[in-house]
């Protein structure tokens, strides 16, 4: 029979789906016999109904199954101690027992606050028991509240007069993205752009996976991935680009730059203080993140390279990205949920439309303009003298584990690059080779990062 930490691992499940869909994220389950015969959510906000908690939707739940509103012998499992309203439906069910994780010191109706099922003139008495995988549970509510307090502060934080940000509501309903957004605006080098990442899981996992898009994509482009770190209980992070996502957006061109945008990311994870870090890049992401170790190498423990290289200016472009970086002279209003559904069929349009989101108009198309001529294309280039010190550092000093994933349809970065690349990185395996994918292997990201959790637990 499952244990009772198990059973509250699904009601944690459940809580999360909550969180997903915007609620506090609060989960039970109604256990009989050792199976789970009732689950649910809160949904109070979603179904515009105050009596939908999570305790109340696995009762009804339950007593469907059973055909009866008495649920003698069962047993709640809650990730929050419940409220006056559940406990007292869950002594008119007349339930065996509940069980619950985090204390709530609020409302807490099963001792924090007051405690209804101690009340000895009831006719019905259930046994209760707080405390399992109470931090969990906790930690879950904490970071929920946490991120709420962040986007509401996120709305008072001024916009630049030279910039632009993309309205809220083109990111609503993304399929695969029901993340909260985090904002920093304070790093040196902002200088007042506000910056919007990703940040799940524990901040105490033993690992985290930095993870850094390139153009034109931004961090919904590991939606496929960030899942299964999540599984694995590591920590999550995934920055948009200034000029990209649901970050601000300059008006100009020229208000990027390579040594610019690499300055920020330095200060991030300065900010945040990311440690046991796995460096998770693809095209623009590995051009500027591949030289981020060197300078912290006590922050990296490991990198995850897909579809990219280093702009090191001391060699001639590939034919492939010349063309691309013609294209985008010659098109630059080109339709970007159309580039996404050429080169990976299997996408739904709702999907390549969200990697659209963030750029309604070619105002808000700075970045993808300035970044194909961004790439360092000679020695005295922007960027190419850090890029040929980081090819120095990821060959002869780099000691952290590396795993390469290539999308081999790939006309830019595809396996003739990413080969050379492998001899560059000091101790890299051969690499993953996945047929089906092209430039945007993340398409394919939840087999990689299913052996990158199974590689880098090593």
């Amino acid at each position: 029979m499952a244990s009772d930490a198990e059973f509250m691992q699904q009601a944690l499940a459940l809580a999360r789906e909550a969180a997903a869909a915007g609620e506090v994220p609060v989960g039970a389950v109604v256990v009989r016999g050792g199976e789970v015969i009732g689950r649910g959510r809160n949904a109070p906000v979603t179904a515009h109904d105050p009596t939908a908690h999570a305790e109340i939707a696995a009762l009804r739940s339950a007593a469907q199954a059973l055909g009866n509103y008495r649920l003698d012998g069962c047993e709640l499992f809650v990730t929050l101690e419940p409220c006056a309203m559940c406990s007292g439906a869950m002594l008119h069910a007349r339930l065996k027992r509940v069980v619950y994780g985090a204390a709530d010191p609020k409302t807490g109706a099963a001792g924090s606050v007051i405690d209804l099922f101690g009340q000895q003139q009831l006719n019905h008495h259930t046994q209760v028991e707080g405390g399992v995988l109470a931090q969990e549970c906790g930690d879950l509510l904490a970071g929920f509240f946490r991120s709420r307090r962040q986007e509401s502060r996120a709305t008072q934080q001024p916009l630049r007069d030279d910039a632009l940000r993309t309205p809220a509501a083109r990111f609503e309903g993304l399929p695969g993205y029901p993340w909260a957004p985090h904002h920093v605006q304070d790093l040196p080098s902002l200088n007042g752009w506000r910056m919007h990442y990703l940040d799940e899981g524990p901040r105490t996992a033993p690992r985290t996976w930095l993870c850094l898009h390139g153009n034109p994509a931004w961090s919904y482009l590991y939606r496929k991935m960030i899942p299964v770190f999540l599984e694995a209980g590591d920590r999550i992070v995934a920055p948009d680009l200034i000029g990209f996502g649901k970050s601000d957006k300059p008006k100009k061109d020229g208000a990027h730059g390579f040594t610019w945008h690499r300055q920020v990311l330095l200060e991030f994870v300065e900010q945040l203080d990311l440690r046991n870090v796995v460096l998770v890049v693809q095209d623009w992401g590995g051009l500027l993140g591949l030289t981020l170790p060197m300078d912290a190498p006590q922050r990296y423990d490991g990198l995850l390279v897909m579809n990219t290289t280093l702009g090191t200016g001391d060699a001639p472009l590939g034919p492939g990205f010349v063309s691309w970086r013609e294209m985008h002279a010659k098109n630059p209003e080109f339709d970007i949920a159309r580039l996404f559904a050429r080169g990976n069929p299997q996408l739904s349009a709702q999907e390549c439309a969200a990697y659209a989101a963030p750029f309604p108009d070619r105002g808000h198309r700075a970045a993808l303009r300035a970044f194909p001529p961004m790439v360092p294309d000679a020695p005295d280039a922007d960027g190419a003298a850090i890029s040929r010190q980081a090819r120095d550092f990821l060959s002869r000093d780099w000691g952290g584990q590396t795993l390469m994933a290539i999308g081999a349809r790939d006309p830019v970065l595809g396996p003739p690059v990413m080969r050379g690349l492998q001899q560059v990185i000091r101790g890299c395996p051969d690499p993953l080779v996945i047929d089906e994918a092209g430039h945007f292997v993340q398409e394919h990201g939840e087999a990689i990062a299913r052996a990158a959790v199974g590689y880098f637990r090593r």
